[in-house]
């Protein structure tokens, strides 16, 4: 097997270092590992297969004998600097928005449209996390029965803020437990602990936050469903890691509910829990407890949609995933083993 030199821009933060356990779990075939992060972190060192790599500053000269770049820094950061990248000759999978809905570049999510990144020209976008996590148990039921319209509701952990969000979190609830004075909020814009914010990211369109229009522009275009309708609300909850999601599913065609099932059951990525009837909660549906520091999307609470006139047409469930690795790090992994095999 070939091997190849990887790189990782904005190796320290929460995704960067998650795409480092995951190249090691996945037996990916580094031949020479590049860490790239800011100044302040150049020099620092972080341990790859037992050995120390050297961080090294993000520069656009820097990435000079990369064959794979991993993007796991901000929007600002990638457009400025993963051009550089592809120039230098790299193939580059980006987890930021930066590039998402560029035409010349695929979005993928291997699970659903991985011959998309033969078309790619240097770059290769990593979905939003929420949408990755809703997509994957979509896609398998839209092949059955052909998805027309989604309603979804996000419960999204503080891991969506990356290391910040999740330490905010944890003082906060530190303080909490102590009767000490809040901490006041910077990840987000109100106090997360003991509280629910009903907004991700800046307000867009007809009221709906550019988190809420991602997972219906992103969904479109990973799903080639150019006309598929998405009314979505983003809501960010004092959970430290792994997102949830409500999806209520509009089918063009007839699908049971116990074909529904089936189809999940034995889909790639996909672990089905939903067994109403179970002792113990954490086999009777998914939740973000059970779904950390694992790579499928459990799905559960299956039930009619019983406000669709035609009921034999909608379908809605709970889904639970882990943001940083299945929502970001690791989807990004899988696309670079696509690229290699």
């Amino acid at each position: 097997m070939s091997s190849y030199n990887v790189g990782i821009l904005g190796a320290t933060g929460a995704v960067g270092q998650q795409m480092l356990e995951c190249l090691q779990e996945r037996d990916f075939p580094v031949a020479g590992l590049r860490l790239f992060a800011s100044a302040r972190s150049a020099g620092k060192t972080i341990e790859f297969k037992g050995e120390k790599v050297v961080i090294e500053e993000a520069t656009p000269q820097c990435f000079k004998g990369c064959d794979i770049v991993l993007g796991a820094a901000g929007d600002g950061i990638a457009k400025e600097l993963l051009p550089h990248a592809v120039e230098a000759g790299a193939t580059v999978i980006d987890n930021s928005h930066a590039f998402r809905m560029d035409e010349d570049v695929p979005l993928v999510v291997p699970e659903i449209n991985g011959e998309d990144v033969k078309w790619n020209k240097g770059i290769i976008a990593n979905p939003n996390c929420a949408t990755i996590i809703g997509l994957v148990p979509t896609w398998p039921l839209h092949q059955a029965a052909g998805v027309q319209r989604m309603i979804v509701s996000t419960y999204q952990a503080a891991s969506g803020a990356g290391v910040p969000g999740m330490r905010e979190l944890e003082a906060q609830i530190a303080a909490m437990g102590k009767g000490e004075p809040m901490p006041e909020p910077s990840s987000f814009a109100a106090q997360l602990a003991s509280n629910l914010i009903p907004q991700i990211g800046g307000f867009k369109y007809e009221g709906f936050t550019s988190e809420e229009m991602k997972f219906q522009n992103e969904g479109r275009k990973i799903m080639h469903l150019p006309e598929l309708r998405v009314n979505c609300t983003c809501v960010r909850v004092p959970v430290l890691r792994s997102h949830s999601e409500s999806i209520t599913l509009e089918f063009e065609r007839d699908i049971t509910l116990e074909q529904a099932r089936e189809v999940l059951a034995s889909a790639p990525g996909v672990k089905l829990v939903d067994d109403r009837d179970a002792a113990d909660a954490h086999d009777r549906f998914p939740m973000p407890i059970d779904t950390s520091d694992q790579d499928l999307i459990w799905v559960g609470r299956m039930r009619r949609d019983i406000s669709n006139p035609n009921e034999s047409r909608g379908i809605t469930f709970w889904c639970c995933g882990d943001q940083i690795r299945k929502g970001a790090a690791t989807n990004a992994v899988q696309i670079a083993q696509l690229l290699v095999k």
